[in-house]
């Protein structure tokens, strides 16, 4: 122990090179890195050779040098664990457990590496029976990781306690990291590789082999997506899939495979038999109780109108759903709709939209290279780099197959020595007292040839073993030429590797399961009636409607303390727009506004508000409505309304505020609108052309609209037309409005982000607007 550096936990200054203490921030950096590279390459990234874990890896070794072949009689699956702890894996029983029932899992990886008996749990989530119960062994494709090993393919390294040696690779014949997939999370990084079909991918490997060129498109050709063990239909075009595949990154999008079934009396139903990943039957089931007998939020006293409307729509179209899932069919969702007259395609749409039965699958093509990095590679790269792996693989066994035969032929060689000198030999034996330096002198053999004679038993030098000796020396000769073909010309290597996956792509290929056909998304779509409604807005953030247009505003009623804040004529089929104090806006479909009769809704019981943010203004327009933005500081950019909406309850960010800057209340942008005329606090007047505010339909902070100096700020901002700009107030006691037009507005007028000049007009703190 006084050989172990202790760190002084005090020290925070630089280290000192010749001194033996390091800092605690130092220290720690060090100890995490350690961590996390120890994460990241021995438990959570597949390596790109052999598309294995370290856990998996070492399972397959163990349940092969335990003789457990596709042929044998399985052992209890506890056995196999036990096994893996004990020499290889010196972690948790239940993660390698874990770990062995997802290779079993038929469900999960599109080919299985292990045959499981009994309970291995199902795709509805429930879990596997304990490892007593249940029994393992490898499958016949399991042949493609390890048939190899004992052939020099790969390196062996020392055990956690070095009694026993482990391969720190499996010579892999076909790229199984993308065959079966993989997904895990390390420290910084992830990785969620999705499963391909096997024929493809090694028809892919096969033509880079032969085109290491071979484009982008050529190799999308062969392989146009991924192939889900649970089949599916992948709706995704092809160029997006293209952008996953040559960015390593994005998602695809996969939905369910249904059909219909025609009953009596003209009556059908619908029947999924295929899900997409991470969907289930028993998922599905408790989305559709969710959306059929939905509970209320919490911090809420009844149902929001979203899960009123969508209750409303499913108990319209469905009637009753089952699960006939079994042995016969794995996948059997049954859903009969309320009468058959309704659309088949609006019924299924519903579903889609409603249900994980469309979903987004991540794909992230994180990996460890051939190098030892973890990188994310697109899928050109990952492909390269298994031949690389494959080749350097064939070539180390083409070598050690080589030494065994030159080895064999040397001894080869010295037995028919003996067998053409057979009477010298025993006489040189029998009068010798050491006949290996004697054998070894008298006929120039070494000693390798000299032990083997010596071990050779009287009834190898009979005239048949002769011929066997000579015919095997022969076959041995030719064997050695084309293996010394292989190493010293990379073409003949090359063919070789092609062969071999052809061969294991023959013998282990299957035909695509999901179907790839470009679809659009589905969507839940509320028939709504296009109509004329005007939508009244309190300063608390009540909401509701009236049909129609041209109320008087000044007869609306509101709740005690509270008032309007907005009237907004529109059509039905519009959205109101809610903006934050933190700049986030939300949407609010305006068909779902309560009626006017009563008193509204809050608009709080519509979005789901940021926890602390308060809604600081709202308007209700036409899609293409263009809105003037602004804030106190004078920042601000022109918007559309259809810019600002969001499917999101939760909103999105669209205004970027400095600290402590707030947005003004938005402006309506007309068609005649040319100017927009500014008012500080301070009652500076500043009038820019409408060209110089700058459109963001992404939304940001905008440009400066008007130079503002503390403690001034912004109080209004007016586009105007041609006819200039209305200032109303009180003057000597009267309601009073001054007009600025032509040589009167012209002093006013100047470039943006200019301070402006001091209004001169009678109203004092006069209200501005445009002149029509």
């Amino acid at each position: 122990m006084n050989d172990v550096v202790q760190p002084d936990l005090f020290d925070q200054g630089e280290p000192n090179e010749s001194s033996e203490t390091i800092t605690l921030g130092k220290y720690a950096e060090q100890a995490y890195l350690d961590y996390a590279v120890s994460v990241v390459r021995g438990r959570a990234l597949p390596d790109v050779g052999d598309g294995q874990k370290p856990v998996q890896r070492r399972i397959l070794y163990a349940m092969q040098a335990m003789g457990l072949q596709s042929g044998s009689r399985p052992v209890k699956s506890a056995r196999v664990v036990g096994d893996v702890l004990g020499k290889y894996h010196p972690h948790g029983d239940q993660a390698a457990y874990e770990a062995l029932v997802r290779m079993a899992q038929s469900f999960t990886l599109r080919y299985p590496l292990i045959d499981g008996q009994g309970n291995f749990g199902s795709r509805d989530g429930d879990n596997a029976a304990a490892m007593r119960y249940t029994e393992a062994r490898l499958t016949p494709f399991a042949r493609v990781l390890l048939d190899e090993l004992d052939e020099g393919t790969v390196d062996f390294v020392p055990n956690y306690d070095g009694s026993h040696q482990e391969p720190s690779m499996l010579p892999a014949r076909l790229p199984v990291m993308l065959l079966n997939g993989a997904s895990g999370i390390a420290v910084g990084m992830a990785t969620e590789i999705v499963s391909h079909n096997l024929r493809e991918v090694a028809q892919a490997c096969v033509a880079l082999i032969k085109q290491p060129k071979l484009t982008e498109t050529e190799l999308l050709e062969i392989i146009p997506g991924p192939d889900f063990a649970g089949g599916g239909q992948i709706i995704t075009a092809a160029e997006d899939i293209a952008l996953v595949y040559q960015t390593g990154r994005g998602s695809i999008k996969a939905r369910a495979r249904w059909q219909f079934e025609e009953m009596a009396r003209g009556q059908w139903q619908l029947v999924v038999n295929e899900l997409p990943p991470g969907a289930s039957c028993q998922r599905v089931l408790e989305e559709i109780e969710d959306l059929t007998n939905p509970k209320v939020k919490t911090g809420k006293k009844t149902l929001t109108p979203e899960q009123q409307q969508t209750k409303t729509q499913m108990l319209a179209l469905l009637d009753a759903v089952r699960d006939e899932s079994g042995k016969d069919a794995g996948v059997r969702l049954v859903f009969e709709p309320k009468t058959s007259k309704i659309d088949r395609d609006e019924f299924v749409t519903t579903l889609l939209a409603q249900t994980s039965m469309e979903t987004n699958v991540s794909v992230n093509l994180v990996c460890i290279g051939t190098d030892g990095r973890p990188r994310q590679k697109p899928l050109r790269d990952a492909l390269l780099e298994w031949i690389d792996f494959r080749l350097a693989t064939v070539l180390r066994r083409t070598r050690f197959r080589l030494d065994k035969v030159i080895d064999r032929i040397h001894v080869l060689e010295g037995r028919m020595l003996v067998y053409l000198n057979v009477d010298e030999v025993i006489q040189t034996i029998r009068e010798s007292d050491e006949p290996r330096p004697a054998l070894m002198a008298r006929f120039n053999l070494s000693e390798r040839q000299a032990d083997d004679i010596l071990d050779m038993r009287l009834r190898q030098l009979a005239k048949l073993e002769g011929f066997k000796i000579e015919q095997e020396l022969k076959d041995k000769k030719g064997e050695q030429a084309r293996l010394q073909e292989l190493v010293e010309q990379p073409a003949a290597l090359k063919r070789l590797v092609v062969k071999e996956i052809e061969a294991d792509a023959k013998q282990y290929g299957d035909d695509r399961r999901t179907l790839i056909k470009v679809a659009e998304r589905a969507i839940r779509e509320v028939k709504v009636i296009d109509e004329p409604v005007t939508v009244i807005v309190s300063h608390k953030g009540w909401l509701r409607s009236r049909q129609g247009h041209g109320h008087d505003a000044t007869q609306f009623a509101f709740k005690s303390g509270d008032d309007c804040y907005g009237v907004f004529e529109c059509r039905s089929t519009d959205s109101l727009i809610a903006m934050g104090d933190n700049g986030r806006v939300y949407s609010v479909a305006v068909a779902g506004l309560p009626s006017a009769r009563g008193d509204g809704a809050p608009v709080t019981s519509m979005i789901d508000l940021t926890p602390g943010s308060r809604i600081e203004h709202m308007v209700a327009s036409a899609p293409d409505q263009r809105w003037l933005l602004t804030t106190r500081q004078g920042f601000g950019f022109s918007v559309k309304l259809v810019d600002m909406t969001t499917r999101q309850r939760a909103g999105k960010q669209f205004v970027s505020l400095e600290a402590g800057d707030t947005l003004l209340r938005p402006s309506p942008i007309s068609e005649a609108a040319v100017q927009v005329a500014f008012l500080s606090e301070k009652g500076k007047l500043l009038v820019i052309g409408l060209d110089e505010v700058k459109a963001l339909s992404g939304g940001g902070r905008g440009t400066i609209l008007i130079a503002i100096d503390s403690p001034d700020s912004l109080s209004q901002c007016v586009p105007i037309s041609e006819k200039g700009l209305r200032a109303t107030g009180v003057y000597r006691n009267k309601q009073i409005e001054d007009v600025l037009s032509g040589a009167s507005l012209a002093g006013y007028v100047s470039k943006r982000a200019r301070k402006g000049k001091l209004l001169d007009v009678r109203p004092k703190n006069p209200i501005l607007s445009p002149v029509f």
